[in-house]
């Protein structure tokens, strides 16, 4: 896909259509790096931010337990093996 390079003041820019925009996760900011004369765009938003403060306020309220048996009672009962 081609895309024109329009003038914006001093700067440059391009158009990003809605459908690539939705796909690559673009919110409100991304990220610019230029690697071989490539101008590389990513999203600004990594995957799992944020976890790391939520699993200690989990901690805080001793939330983060792991589940180490499954009840596996609907199997026995409900499900018939063949």
């Amino acid at each position: 896909m081609k895309a024109a390079i329009v003038k914006i003041g001093n700067s440059r820019g391009i158009r990003i259509p809605k459908p690539i925009f939705t796909q690559c996760g673009f919110e409100k900011e991304v990220e610019l790096q230029v690697h071989d004369n490539q101008l590389v765009i990513r999203s600004a938003h990594q995957a799992r931010e944020g976890w790391d403060e939520a699993f200690k306020a989990m901690s805080q309220h001793g939330d983060d337990a792991l589940i180490d048996k499954i009840d596996s009672s609907w199997d026995d009962s409900e499900w018939e093996w063949k």
